[in-house]
């Protein structure tokens, strides 16, 4: 009897958790309708649950009863909490759920910008291949010009982007502008950037379409983000064919204090190397930095840098319309740069970011027995703020404000005169971006300028779009209108001239998979309200007007390859630009002097490691360049030569913490010919003289010594970058 009691029980037991058992079933799929297989469905705070099938269906049964949360999570996806009645009666539920926005790993604007970054997911760029870019010589202008959308100008060493002037690339520090950003030179003299690579951990180029934070350049801003605080204490010991320089870096728990001199003297180098210059005396130049980096608190940094450039030179050049005699250039340059800046993390939502430039540079030229004393001061301040409104909204806005003053005075035969001009900008931007999902993004900006010169305001819109078509690739669409200020010999005759524009369209398609990338970005560039005079040497402000106008549309290509050939990186640029103006003196519609059709670069890097030797190869090319012959009838009416540069470089480590660095530039010897100047009158027979405008040597030789000293002795200066 008591068995069969037992028995009885159990049954009842059994029977009563039958009935109190609760089937949950139902899909689950996105807001596209598509389903998704291996969800996670469960009932909160509880052990019951399961996973989607295939076909996102889903099945299971639950002993909870009574108000329940039913949890439905996904990787890529926000998790969904359901409320639910268990009540014993069957639950059919339709279940969608929404992909989770991820600002990391989804889409990113990429049309017009070369990211150069450790830290950005893309890099195209990285401070060190510019150190070891065998044609750069240490240069980051050098090393961007292996880039597409740029242009191989060998006379002058700045960069021309997508048939733009030099003048019409920017140079940023940490968002603070840096005017003067190349060094003081003569007329078709080439000359290098101020800053060393060294300084930055990152770069970013842009080759149109950038940001609305960026203003007052035409063409290109060039953006480079500065160190944060260093890793460790050390020194280091440079020595090189054209001078040496010693930098010591102190760090403490939350600070870093960096300095270095250093000094560059090409007089001894001269002499040993034959040259196409004549040099009176070769340039002398004296760099001090300053670096201080301080973490406040938990999330902030400041950051101070200063640079203090001294450098003089005097130079003979042949003048055609003197019969070959040769007029001598003298500049003795001073430069002074500060740029302090801020940047904290407020909340979750909100951080701030903001700082001060100052910029110093006064040149004092000579011309023969004539002198011109040039003097530039600009100020720049800035203050923004960055707010994720939502996971999908984010929002960059500020204010800032440019001051520019610009002296000139002469001291010619008998004479003395003095111009100057002042100039207050301000301008406030806003740009936000939408994360519609983790394939498009949108970017809408506007930025508002007003310039107290000429008592005028602007507003420029810019956008740009992302869709991503796969894992790797991209396309993204760019527009957007940028404004200048006239240069400074402009701006000192005419006072009222407005600033030149231009507009931009382009379209991008980039793909980025295991160390390679590969992109194709067309363009289309409207200039418009671009400054025209009747001569060069009239200085009557009624003949300065901006009537000026032209086009550039082209085709820029990129490929780099770090994965393919072992302890092998290259990377290969093509550009097609197709450009023409009616500005300054042209007399019609043509293609300016420095331009080159196709631009082609090759840059190839292999390490040999039982060796220790990184070996470098680059070879440049542009195609002829038209100019104006007075020989001939039409205006710009003939060619330059291409030219062909192959450059070689060898960085080999000594020891651990000493590296010997070796290139050669040009090592072929090719003659390249960037124009010519022709006399102003012709000669008894109606013939117009000329002289070519070359190189400033068949090659450029460096040799370089570098030692980094450290407590372990294991470190070395490129490991640093």
């Amino acid at each position: 009897m008591q068995r069969l009691k037992l028995i009885l029980t159990i049954i009842l037991i059994s029977t009563v958790n039958a009935w109190s058992q609760t089937l949950i079933k139902g899909k689950v799929s996105d807001n596209k309708g598509e389903s998704i297989p291996g969800a996670n469905v469960y009932v909160k705070d509880s052990f019951d649950g399961t996973s989607t099938k295939s076909d996102g269906s889903f099945s299971f049964e639950t002993t909870e009863t009574g108000d329940k949360i039913l949890i439905v999570s996904f990787i890529g996806y926000k998790t969904l909490e359901q409320a639910i009645k268990i009540d014993g009666k069957v639950i059919d539920l339709n279940l969608i759920i929404k992909e989770a926005i991820n600002k990391l790993d989804g889409v990113t604007i990429t049309a017009g910008a070369f990211e150069a970054s450790d830290v950005k997911k893309i890099t195209v760029l990285k401070p060190l291949d510019i150190v070891t870019t065998a044609s750069a010589a240490g240069d980051i202008m050098g090393a961007i010009n292996t880039l597409p959308g740029t242009a191989t100008v060998g006379e002058s060493g700045r960069l021309f982007v997508r048939g733009g002037e030099g003048y019409e690339t920017k140079v940023f520090i940490d968002g603070l502008e840096v005017r003067n950003a190349f060094g003081a030179t003569a007329p078709n003299v080439p000359t290098r950037g101020r800053f060393s690579p060294f300084l930055f951990k990152g770069t970013t180029f842009s080759t149109g379409g950038y940001s609305s934070e960026y203003g007052q350049a035409l063409s290109s801003a060039l953006v480079l983000n500065s160190n944060d605080i260093a890793e460790k204490t050390q020194g280091d010991i440079s020595v090189m064919s054209v001078g040496g320089d010693l930098a010591y870096t102190k760090r403490w728990d939350k600070t870093s204090i960096s300095g270095k001199i250093q000094y560059t003297d090409l007089r001894p180098y001269q002499d040993l190397i034959s040259q196409n210059f004549d040099w009176e005396s070769a340039p002398v130049g004296k760099v001090g930095e300053f670096v201080f980096r301080q973490k406040v608190k938990n999330n902030g940094l400041l950051k101070v840098y200063a640079n203090v450039d001294l450098s003089n030179f005097t130079i003979r050049q042949p003048n055609i319309d003197r019969g070959g005699l040769k007029d001598t250039i003298s500049i003795d340059n001073k430069y002074f740069y500060v740029n302090a800046n801020y940047k904290d993390i407020l909340n979750k939502k909100w951080s701030v970011r903001g700082g001060l430039s100052t910029t110093y540079n006064k040149e004092d030229i000579g011309f023969n027995t004539d002198q011109i004393d040039e003097t530039e001061r600009g100020v720049h301040g800035k203050l923004a703020f960055n707010w994720d409104a939502n996971e999908k909204i984010s929002v960059n806005m500020g204010t800032e404000v440019f001051h520019k003053r610009f002296d000139r005075e002469f001291e010619v035969t008998n004479a003395q005169d003095a111009f100057n001009f002042e100039d207050n900008t301000m301008a406030t931007f806003v740009e936000s971006d939408y994360f519609a999902s983790n394939k498009l993004i949108l970017r809408t900006g506007l930025r508002f300028e007003h310039s107290s010169l000429l008592n005028q305001a602007w507003v420029s819109p810019r956008i740009a779009m992302s869709y991503k078509v796969s894992e790797a690739g991209q396309f993204s669409l760019a527009y957007g209108k940028f404004l200048q200020a006239p240069q400074n010999e402009f701006a000192l005759v005419n006072n009222n001239l407005a600033p030149e524009r231009a507009t931009h369209y382009i379209l991008n398609y980039q793909y980025f998979k295991d160390s390679r990338v590969f992109r194709v970005e067309t363009y289309l560039k409207d200039y418009d309200n671009l400054v025209k005079y009747q001569d060069l040497n009239d200085f009557n402000p009624l003949n300065f007007n901006n009537n000026g106008f032209g086009k550039a549309k082209g085709v820029d290509v990129f490929w780099r390859d770090g994965k393919t050939f072992k302890e092998t990186d290259y990377w290969v640029s093509y550009s097609y630009v197709d450009s023409e103006r009616d500005y300054q003196d042209f007399n019609s519609v043509a293609t300016p002097s420095f331009l080159s059709k196709h631009n082609f670069s090759f840059v190839l890097k292999h390490f040999v490691e039982p060796l220790r030797v990184q070996f470098g190869a680059t070879y440049n090319y542009a195609s002829a360049r038209g100019f104006h012959n007075p020989n001939r009838d039409g205006f710009q009416n003939d060619q330059t030569p291409a030219y062909h540069d192959i450059s070689l470089g060898a960085a080999i480590l000594l020891k651990q913490n000493i590296i010997i660095y070796v290139s050669s530039s040009n090592v072929l010897g090719r003659d390249n010919v960037f124009g010519y100047q022709y006399a102003a009158q012709p000669d008894n027979t109606g013939f117009y003289d000329r002289q070519p405008i070359r190189q400033a040597a068949k090659r450029f030789i460096f040799l370089g010594l570098f030692i980094t000293l450290t407590k372990d002795g294991q470190e070395n200066q490129l490991d640093n970058l």
